[in-house]
């Protein structure tokens, strides 16, 4: 067994990033050869803005003036995405290095600067009279690459600012960005949590040490001793955490009535391309309806674990504390290839390459970023982020954010950058995909009904993550976001009674939610994300439509599926989902679609 998965007693005091081995992280060496060497493309940037700026005021010349600033505000925008996406992975190797943190302020300083400068462009395409942008699209063949890109604009033709104003809000970036930054500089280079005993050596703790190791720690005197040190680690943090998410609900709801929005909700919503019926149906839905199964699944963990009662720290435990699986990053790698072989050899050699050419960040440091994500800038190969130790678990891990990798990669070879991103709904359906395709290689392999069960609950734990973890994380956003509009100061007190009331409704008497349980909305950046939470489980929910085709109909399926990333944003999630026979309602026809003819 891994000393990640209970026996703790060998770890020590995690490494500085200076101490890490180069071979267990990513070469960020692809993207700039050194800071100097970012630096400079950083100016290089803003000198180019002429490239655009030229165009300012002239864009009603002709189709071929407006695909000439079309096509330099793209390019200009993916130099400045690869430069920012540089600063941030070097933030999340270490999140409490002074210079790393000054690097991404820089970043983003130039970054609201460029896109302040190239606001006119928005504005003065909504100027057009009407028609004009439909007889460009006509006469100039070349500009339909930008078809989708000014359909979304002339949709928000109804909610746009004046041209001064757009500018002046676009040159703010960084300080409507500053609750995400707030929260992960704070996470990063500030939390601090004791080390712990239980019933042996001295454990150290952190946020990673927590997320990775603890929580699944099959041994619950070790597991309720790390929750303790984690949550006590919170709490000193509490008013911060809900000052910082306060002013990111409050910017919201200011933008949202000056723009002419019914709610906040609706205004980030806008993006996601979905009806508002489906985010509220898809919340009142999987609670009303999961919630029963659920309080079964948690009577069944507790008299199965053995214990006198189910803290919140015990719902994610292993239901066989003696049984880990474990595995290391190399065999990982050859059953994930296995496992997304019916995508196609394409698909197979992209994540033959993420290991073999260090796309892969691995190993724990202090200051290290918590959790994973995969980050994919455009002319540039995908970088993951993640804590290998050694268990079967990280590999399902690993498998979901290749499929992001797999899946923007694919976009962007077929893509430019304006289109290469779906919207937020879709983003997560590629990555759970390559999760259920791990499963099903190796159920279709395995004969040890141990390990069958493990697996099982394996996917059990992707159904209980998307489908209530990041869907109770929903619930909080929705409550509060309607709770402040209607004039609630929102508070740590707020937070923590919302929070544990939700998770009491959805568990009833089966957990017991003490005030760590509370704190748990302090644990995910995703509330500075839009409505980023609820997206999970609209993943979830075509991933297993595929999975459930592919069963039926045979890997075939997956021909359309590899279309479907292909495609990036240029298909609305829905459309995404019904070109390979998810059923979808149809999204409903908004009255803004047609004001693409009228410019």
């Amino acid at each position: 067994m891994p000393a990640a998965l209970g026996d703790t007693a060998g770890m020590n005091k995690p490494l500085s990033r200076a101490e890490v081995a180069p071979e267990l992280t990513w070469n960020l060496d692809d993207l700039f050869a050194s800071p100097d060497a970012w630096s400079a493309e950083l100016a290089q940037i803003e000198e180019a803005l002429a490239t655009v700026t030229i165009h300012q005021g002239r864009l009603g010349e002709g189709a071929g003036r407006l695909l000439a600033c079309l096509d330099a505000r793209d390019s200009l925008m993916g130099r400045l995405q690869k430069a920012y996406i540089f600063a941030g992975l070097r933030n999340a190797e270490d999140g409490g290095d002074a210079a790393r943190q000054a690097e991404l302020a820089f970043a983003a300083s130039v970054a609201a600067r460029v896109e302040a400068a190239m606001k006119f462009v928005d504005s003065e395409i909504l100027a057009l009279p009407d028609g004009t942008v439909q007889r460009f699209l006509a006469e100039e063949p070349a500009l339909a690459v930008h078809r989708t890109d000014l359909d979304d604009l002339a949709n928000l033709k109804p909610h746009m600012l004046a041209a001064e104003t757009e500018r002046v809000l676009a040159s703010l970036g960084e300080v409507l960005d500053a609750p995400y930054m707030i929260y992960q500089r704070s996470k990063a280079g500030d939390m601090q949590f004791e080390p712990f005993t239980a019933g042996g050596p001295e454990q150290p703790n952190s946020f990673n040490l927590y997320e990775s190791t603890y929580e699944g720690a099959p041994n619950a005197q070790v597991r309720r001793a790390a929750w303790d040190s984690f949550c006590k680690g919170l709490q000193p943090y509490q008013n911060t955490f809900a000052a910082t998410f306060a002013t990111e609900v409050t910017k919201n709801i200011v933008l949202a009535k000056a723009r002419g929005y019914r709610s906040a909700e609706h205004f980030l919503l806008h993006q996601h391309k979905v009806p508002f019926e489906l985010y509220t149906n898809i919340l009142d839905t999987i609670q009303a309806e999961l919630a029963p199964h659920m309080q079964r699944y948690a009577r069944l963990r507790q008299r199965v674990l053995g214990l006198d009662r189910l803290l919140y720290c015990d719902v994610k435990a292993p239901l066989d504390p003696d049984y880990a699986p474990d595995i290391t990053f190399e065999a990982a790698g050859e059953l994930i290839l296995q496992a997304v072989s019916p995508m196609g050899p394409e698909y197979v050699e992209l994540v033959r390459t993420a290991f073999q050419r260090r796309w892969i960040d691995r190993v724990s440091n202090s200051g290290k970023s918590s959790g994973a994500f995969c980050a994919s800038p455009y002319g540039a190969h995908p970088f993951i982020l993640m804590t290998w130790t050694d268990s079967m678990r990280d590999a399902f891990i690993l498998a979901h954010e290749l499929g992001h990798a797999g899946h923007f990669l694919t976009a962007q070879r077929h893509q430019r950058y304006v289109n290469t991103r779906p919207a937020m709904p879709f983003v997560e359906a590629p990555s759970i995909m390559n999760e259920v395709l791990l499963a099903r290689k190796i159920l279709q392999g395995e004969a040890d009904a141990r390990m069958r069960r493990w697996v099982l609950m394996q996917v059990l734990g992707t159904y209980h993550h998307n489908f209530v973890t990041h869907l109770l994380e929903a619930e909080l956003q929705r409550q509060v976001y309607r709770l402040a509009e209607a004039g609630q100061a929102v508070t740590a007190a707020l937070l923590n009674e919302r929070k544990a009331a939700i998770l009491k409704a959805f568990w009833g008497d089966t957990v017991c939610i003490d005030e760590g349980a509370a704190m748990t909305w302090m644990r995910q950046p995703h509330y500075y994300l839009g409505l980023y939470p609820y997206t999970y489980s609209v993943g979830l929910v075509a991933a297993t439509a595929l999975a459930e085709k592919a069963r039926t109909e045979g890997d075939g399926v997956f021909a359309g599926w590899l279309d479907v990333l292909r495609a990036g944003g240029t298909l609305e999630p829905l459309q995404l989902m019904q070109q390979v026979g998810i059923d979808c309602p149809p999204r409903p026809q908004s009255g803004m679609r047609s004001a693409t003819s009228g410019g």
